[in-house]
């Protein structure tokens, strides 16, 4: 009985970290088919260092606003994190064409209901990570502060661009993936507490 007592409280807020995080993916993925319904898969012309190169853009002003606390432009930190996660998904889908293809011509254009099954594969692959890692490490992102969290984002975007200039050799650190998966998922639990406060 004891046992059970123990493994409720981290179930239920497990399924609360679930719920939450979900909430947050339904409105990236609405904008991310939205914008596909104005622009299509233009992104796909994009090279990996240049997906890294915009993520970096928005983790980078994220940081200088919330420095300074001043927009000149209107808009706050949330539309920014928003973007990271959809620029990274956009990273994920361009390596598994990489992967897959080869050395057939790239596809440009992608249909929409395709679109959105590339985009929810990746995503259930991220939540997957997450939730291995928040078994181990026991919701440690609740007490994190978002601007600590601004600063891991963009030390792992510092990564990526150090080990794409290496021409994506390492010797002992996981690859872009990874990074491109913890970036997804820092994003989203910034959201998460942007919302909750």
């Amino acid at each position: 009985m004891p046992k059970t007592e123990n493994c409720e409280p981290k179930t239920s807020f497990m399924s609360k970290t679930e719920a939450e995080y979900r909430q947050v993916i339904e409105r990236c993925k609405s904008l991310f088919l939205k914008k596909n319904q104005d622009y299509g898969t233009a992104w796909r012309i994009l090279r990996l260092p240049s997906i890294t190169d915009q993520i970096f853009i928005k983790a980078q002003r994220i940081r200088t606003l919330q420095e300074t606390g001043v927009s000149k432009v209107g808009e706050g930190i949330e539309p920014e994190f928003v973007g990271i996660i959809n620029y990274c998904v956009m990273a994920l889908i361009q390596l598994d064409f990489q992967a897959t293809i080869g050395s057939e011509p790239a596809r440009m254009d992608i249909p929409t209901d395709e679109l959105e099954t590339l985009y929810d594969a990746q995503i259930n692959r991220v939540m997957n990570l997450l939730f291995a890692k928040n078994h181990d490490y026991g919701e440690a992102w609740r007490d994190m502060r978002v601007s600590s969290m601004t600063d891991i984002v963009l030390m792992k975007l510092l990564r990526t661009k150090q080990i794409e200039d290496n021409q994506g050799a390492t010797l002992v650190s996981e690859g872009v993936e990874a990074n491109y998966m913890d970036m997804i998922n820092y994003a989203v639990f910034c959201l998460i507490k942007l919302t909750n406060n």
